[in-house]
């Protein structure tokens, strides 16, 4: 059985070797991710985070980040994850189903020239692919995070930020670090 130091060490390796990894794939996609939300926020527009759990809290993190601050004093910039408003979540899920509690909030929320964010650590989950197909009925720029092969989220959007692995656990943990670095560019390429 492997001791608890051990146990540490190999997730602190697997999270450094998968970072490493997505640093030749990823790169380039979560450039283009943040020039889409520096042009939509430079033009007066927002950008909609959703995922499901993990992804959810991602979106709200990434939301915070922009409506408040990263790492420089800014103006606020328009920023929502539509996973916090349980009214709003629980009478979509009960009136609709669970597959629509993003894309008919994006209905109601989101406008031409918006950015949407979808975040999926499988590429597979329903509701982030309504709410990115919704999005581009709506005229919205579509962003896809994803793991795995990024499945039918990745298809879905018109940029696809992919996080190849299937550990759940590490693939969150470079999302937040690929979100974070769209943050930095965001700010300075912005609002300098």
């Amino acid at each position: 059985m492997m001791d608890a130091a051990s146990l540490v060490a190999q997730v602190l390796g697997e999270a450094a070797d998968l970072h490493d990894a997505v640093r030749s794939t990823a790169v380039m996609p979560a450039v283009e991710a943040a020039g889409a939300m520096i042009d939509a926020l430079r033009g007066g527009h927002k950008v909609l985070a959703f995922g499901n759990g993990g992804s959810a809290s991602d979106a709200q993190h990434f939301a915070a980040e922009l409506v408040g601050r990263f790492t420089r004093e800014r103006r606020a910039l328009a920023a929502v994850a539509l996973t916090t408003d349980t009214s709003i979540l629980t009478a979509l899920a009960n009136d609709y189903a669970f597959d629509r509690v993003f894309a008919r909030q994006i209905e109601a929320l989101g406008r031409a020239g918006d950015v949407a964010l979808g975040i999926s650590t499988s590429g597979g989950s329903a509701n982030v692919v309504a709410g990115l197909e919704a999005a581009k009925a709506a005229g919205m720029v579509t962003v896809a995070l994803t793991g795995r092969d990024g499945g039918a989220v990745g298809a879905a959007a018109d940029i696809h930020v992919n996080v190849a692995s299937a550990s759940t656990a590490r693939v969150q943990e470079v999302h937040r670090t690929l979100l974070h670095a769209i943050c930095e560019l965001i700010e300075r390429e912005s609002y300098a």
